[in-house]
């Protein structure tokens, strides 16, 4: 199982944190993608946390349930609007079942990442197979890794830099283990920063689509954002779509 490092201080002020992810233009095509995608049935978001997807998702009449490790992350959950609307269980993403089959699971804002070894990464799409309805898809939303953005020498890239937030991105194993590590500092309210810092294991879109093979799932889709933008060379993002066969 995966280490729980969203409790505390850090469950208490993630929705803080990622304050930009809840503005309408980012969160909005997310919304729009995947209510389309669902056609009309039930979807389980993995690693559903405080809900900031699952949330207003329901509120569009999605019936959405969700996995999180974080026992705070649920309760935060619920202590949210809407929050009770959701079905959500504690557990491990890439073990857990849920009652019942659904028509798209999800997982979004580079979680899959969490999930720090390829067996947990391989077992969280078998996992999600599993829930799926015949025809049903897996969504995921990850980063591409920045490692061509590497000076010479160089084992960090930085990918925020504002007045209240640095965060940076080491990658400390370049091996077939392929670990980073995100070490975010937060301002706080009486100027000092925080800093959180925790292991991810960065994986690539091909490696992702074996993932997928594996779990008896085929490629349908890629883009570089929710908004169905081409994926390119160039794309530091993508959103993946994965169906599980209908016969």
């Amino acid at each position: 199982m995966p280490e729980n490092r969203f409790v505390g201080d850090v469950a208490l002020t993630y929705d803080q944190t990622i304050a930009g992810m809840f503005a309408p233009e980012v969160l909005d095509p997310a919304l729009d993608c995947l209510e389309a995608l669902a056609e009309g049935g039930r979807v389980l978001e993995f690693a559903v946390g405080t809900g900031r997807v699952a949330r207003p998702l329901a509120q569009r009449g999605v019936d959405v349930a969700g996995i999180e490790l974080s026992a705070d992350m649920l309760a935060e959950l619920r202590r949210a609007p809407a929050g009770l609307d959701i079905h959500a269980v504690e557990g491990d993403m890439a073990t857990t079942r849920v009652d019942g089959e659904f028509s798209l699971v999800y997982l979004v804002f580079n979680t899959i990442t969490n999930l720090t070894t390829q067996d947990e990464q391989v077992a969280c799409f078998e996992n999600a197979a599993r829930h799926l309805a015949p025809g049903g898809r897996f969504v995921i939303e990850n980063g591409v890794p920045a490692l061509r953005r590497l000076p010479p020498g160089a084992v960090g890239v930085p990918f925020t830099v504002t007045d209240d937030h640095l965060g940076i991105d080491d990658f400390v194993d370049r091996t077939h283990l392929q670990i980073s590590r995100s070490r975010h500092f937060h301002r706080t309210a009486d100027g000092t920063f925080r800093e959180f810092t925790a292991p991810f294991r960065y994986v690539w879109p091909s490696e992702l689509d074996l993932m997928a093979r594996i779990a008896g799932l085929t490629l349908e889709d890629r883009w570089a954002g929710w908004n169905r933008s081409p994926f390119t060379g160039d794309s530091a993002s993508h959103v993946s779509v994965w169906r599980r066969p209908l016969a």
